[in-house]
């Protein structure tokens, strides 16, 4: 092939910063969609992949756009998973520039979803384009994308539907990698193969109202409550293990609502956040919560939330490829943690080997969020060397 012929294919590729203005210029505020998957589908209808949107939502709730594309019908079916749903930008004043204009400064683009996750999709659109135009032909398997609107919100109505979407179809995914911005610092810093649990608590204690003059006449809840917690929140629940941190409680919110400073309420109440590594389930953590506070001998209710169990995907073929991948285009070797808040990670774990890698994530959820152009294009790459890698010594088979 002459080289004007292959500087006119390179120009035809999908360009990731191109992609990534697009997505962050879709207000795509969770669970609205506001164009962004139909961004993702323009991209990938040329490629070849075959595009299902697919739209959840019952029980009064808002429905959610999501998206599952795959090109190619044999195994394995290697997956790229992320979110287009972004968090509210917050006051528009907090900003340096419009953070839905994804304005490129210095060499840098801002934008809200810059770093989480839009940025990520957009490589790994662009990714994929590089690795089928190197090949000049189809993966040796399948390659797939699984995009939902539902990761910043609830997650009732994304990745875990589509899963089960795909489950119904008979359709299978080998491994998976989700494009959270895993690195603290740098690109090529870290890869996540697992994630601490969530449990969020609601507890409210009664008490007798009173005069504060004459404490014995009354029964303080908020000593009770203060009581209750103290032990949660002092130390961690575990010394944490070789792959994940301690397990702690986190007190967010002390509510009495109590208007007068010679008055002791009726009832107080609080609300917490536990993050729990793999030597708990949520039961478990409930279960000790409730013998604890049964023992104080206070009247309470206790209402929690699970997000997410913890859980680890052990250092394999997958985190090997990823490690190889990034060694290959950042000349060195990432770590492998479990650090950070929850992702759709929870979901996919049960269904294959799943990781994540993506760009940094300093500024995610704050203002100015934004990501250097270079680091786009070297994310780009290492997307691509990880299917390199992956299909290299795979043989395809029916799925």
């Amino acid at each position: 092939m002459s080289a004007t012929r292959r500087r006119a294919d390179q120009r035809a590729l999908p360009d990731p910063l191109a992609l990534a203005q697009a997505l962050v210029r879709c207000p795509s505020v969770t669970p609205r969609d506001a164009g962004a998957l139909a961004v993702i589908e323009r991209a990938l209808g040329p490629l070849g992949f075959e595009c299902h949107r697919l739209r959840f939502g019952e029980g009064g709730r808002e429905p959610v756009e999501n998206l599952y594309a795959r090109l190619g019908r044999l195994a394995p079916n290697f997956c790229f998973a992320g979110h287009t749903d972004v968090v509210p930008p917050g006051p528009r004043e907090a900003w340096s520039a419009d953070p839905f204009a994804a304005e490129v400064r210095d060499g840098v683009l801002y934008g809200r979803g810059a770093c989480d996750m839009k940025g990520a999709i957009a490589c790994f659109v662009a990714a994929v384009a590089r690795f089928l135009a190197a090949r000049r032909g189809p993966a040796a398997g399948s390659i797939s994308v699984l995009i939902t609107g539902d990761e910043e919100g609830e997650a009732l109505d994304g990745t875990a539907r589509v899963l089960a979407w795909l489950k119904e179809r008979g359709e299978r995914l080998d491994a998976c990698l989700v494009g959270e911005p895993t690195n603290p610092k740098r690109l090529g810093e870290m890869v996540k193969i697992g994630r601490r649990g969530s449990m969020s608590g609601w507890l409210t204690v009664q008490g007798r109202q009173g005069h504060t003059a004459y404490p014995a006449r009354a029964d303080n809840p908020v000593h009770r409550l203060i009581a209750m917690l103290a032990p949660f929140a002092a130390a961690p629940l575990d010394d944490g293990t070789a792959d994940f941190e301690p397990s702690t409680l986190q007190v967010t919110t002390i509510d009495v609502g109590n208007p007068t400073v010679n008055v002791i309420p009726g009832e107080a109440r609080a609300a917490f956040n536990i993050r729990f590594n793999d030597l708990h389930t949520a039961a478990s953590i409930e279960e000790r919560l409730r013998a604890a506070f049964d023992a104080s001998g206070a009247r309470y209710e206790l209402r929690v939330m699970v997000s997410g169990e913890a859980f680890l995907t052990p250092p394999g073929p997958l985190s090997e490829v990823l490690v190889r991948a990034i060694e290959r285009v950042t000349g060195s070797a990432p770590v492998l943690g479990t650090t950070g808040g929850t992702s759709d990670a929870r979901f996919i774990r049960g269904v294959c080997p799943v990781a994540e890698f993506g760009l940094v994530g300093q500024s995610m959820h704050a203002a100015d969020e934004r990501v250097p152009l270079a680091d786009l294009e070297r994310l780009t790459e290492i997307y691509r060397a990880v299917l390199d890698e992956f299909f290299a010594s795979r043989p395809k088979r029916a799925e």
